[in-house]
């Protein structure tokens, strides 16, 4: 199976990182995701991160260097999933794909059906970030 390249944001705000809800007619409708997406041909994954971030909430990000990095197999596609810190520079995100989104801190995460590639991260973030 051919490994897709995908980038996600983690964004802090006082204490809490933001979470998005997946569309319901999408693969793993309604689970919860950091935002980010695929990286299209040419770009750098820093490129389709500020790209990602843009379309799917219409704000601007400074990408930051790598929190981690994950291959997860699904049914349907195989992920290389790279999350990186980033920092909103531009805008309030807005819900223009997403079903719901939400700051959380560590501590809540297990209140969040998130989608399976994240849960190693997930885990990572409680280690470090969590009280």
């Amino acid at each position: 199976m051919k490994i897709t390249e995908v980038v996600a944001a983690l964004i802090w705000d006082e204490g809490k990182f933001l979470i998005c809800q997946r569309p319901a007619h999408k693969a793993r409708g309604l689970l919860w995701e950091f935002v980010g997406g695929k990286v299209e041909p040419g770009e750098s994954k820093e490129q389709a991160l500020i790209r990602e971030c843009r379309e799917e909430l219409g704000i601007t990000v400074e990408v930051a260097n790598e929190f981690m990095e994950v291959v997860h197999e699904y049914p349907d596609i195989m992920v290389h999933l790279t999350l990186f810190h980033a920092a909103i520079r531009q805008g309030r995100p807005r819900l223009l794909e997403h079903n719901d989104l939400k700051w959380i801190t560590p501590a809540e995460i297990p209140e969040y059906e998130f989608c399976p590639a994240d849960v190693e991260i997930l885990g990572e973030i409680q280690r470090q970030f969590g009280r």
